[in-house]
């Protein structure tokens, strides 16, 4: 009923751009606060990124600067601009929602808590 996808990870030389898309598939009525999490081979899940419905947003110590979420509800699309990757940046990169509200046909509306993609590799070159 819901699908959260993400997309635009690949490989890149450490210096470069990406930039990752996460799209809300379903008959979405609202999504709250979306997420960016990276967890690299052997390390610990880390958020990286946050943005709220109404557009604030908060980001890690290690990515301040270089990158930044956005969102487009008319897409039902987050995005997270990655500047300046560096080899640490390397890891897989999943979306998340806290909270989506969807069409259900038989109570009339569901609610998805928590609610996450199957990620998308990033691997930054030295």
């Amino acid at each position: 009923q819901v699908q959260l996808v993400e997309s635009g990870g690949g490989l890149v030389q450490a210096g470069g751009s990406l930039r990752l898309s996460c799209q809300v598939f379903g008959s979405i009525l609202n999504i709250n606060t979306m997420k960016w999490y990276r967890q690299a081979l052997g390390k610990q899940r880390e958020q990286v990124a946050s943005i709220t419905s109404g557009g604030s947003t908060d980001y890690a110590d290690s990515v301040k600067g270089r990158f930044t979420i956005s969102r487009d509800d008319a897409k039902r699309t987050a995005y997270l601009q990655m500047h300046s990757l560096n080899p640490e940046d390397t890891a897989v990169y999943y979306c998340t929602a806290d909270r989506i509200l969807f069409r259900d046909e038989v109570v009339g509306a569901k609610e998805a808590v928590d609610f996450w993609g199957q990620g998308t590799q990033v691997t930054v070159s030295s």
